[in-house]
């Protein structure tokens, strides 16, 4: 079993900025790839980024340019690096882990969710 619990939501301003954590434990011999989801009210669950173990990664065309997704492995998190924001990136944003892709069956492990929220 994994255990991820994300950090570093909250209230940002337009045009801000955010860095949110997400701290892995448990065994991660299975884990592929580490990505973040957001779900905003009233919508589906959708992919922001994803990174697999070779250091590739992919992002939803909404995000490219202004959110940066890493993982050190080291100590066993990633991160969601967040430049730019804009009120349509509030929503509860997700951590996961499993093989990796654009589907959230690809993966196995879910953390509890980080609210952020983009407002003047």
């Amino acid at each position: 079993q994994v255990q991820l619990v994300e950090s570093g939501g909250g209230l940002v301003q337009p045009g801000g900025s955010l860095r949110l954590s997400c701290a892995a434990s448990g065994s991660m011999f299975s884990v592929n790839a580490m990505g973040w989801h957001r779900q905003a009210p009233g919508k589906q669950r959708e992919l922001v980024a994803y990174t697999v173990s070779g250091g590739n990664t992919y992002y939803v065309d909404s995000v490219k340019g202004r959110f940066t997704i890493s993982r050190d492995n080291a100590k066993n998190t990633a991160y969601l690096k967040m430049n730019d924001l804009k009120p349509e990136d509030t929503a509860v944003y997700y951590c996961s882990a499993g093989r990796g892709g654009r589907w959230s069956y690809e993966y196995d492990y879910w953390g509890q969710g980080t609210q952020v929220t983009v407002s003047s």
